[in-house]
């Protein structure tokens, strides 16, 4: 398991359970990159390959069945945190989780959100 942590915005990068959600959910050898954006190149990214022109709190790439990137945005993801009644570490966990489903192929519905609620439960996130 290879993981970079990448961040091009002026922020802290947040402490999270980067490697060992990495090592539940992704296969052994996979290589994961998890880049922190801001609002401005996630707009960008999300307009460029999903023709979708605004911003979103995470983006998730396959580039193989052994290597993905993630992109998230603290920004959007902190304005989240009232909605979905979470600090935002939490909400950041919560997305990462999400986000390596979609790199292990899941697509939304019941069986990726059983997983998720699955991980949550064994790392204590809510």
């Amino acid at each position: 398991m290879k993981i970079f942590i990448g961040n091009e915005t002026r922020h802290k990068t947040p402490r999270l359970p980067f490697k060992k959600l990495a090592e539940v959910i992704l296969p052994k050898n996979y290589s994961l990159s998890v880049v922190f954006v801001t609002p401005a190149r996630m707009r960008l990214l999300n307009r460029r390959y999903r023709g979708k022109d605004k911003v979103t709190n995470i983006l998730s790439f396959v580039l193989s069945s052994e290597n993905g990137e993630v992109y998230i945005s603290e920004v959007v993801a902190k304005k989240e945190t009232t909605l979905f009644q979470r600090t935002l570490k939490n909400h950041l966990s919560c997305l990462l989780i999400h986000a390596m489903f979609h790199l292990k192929g899941l697509r939304h519905g019941g069986t990726m959100e059983k997983s998720e609620r699955r991980i949550q439960k064994i790392f204590k996130i809510h």
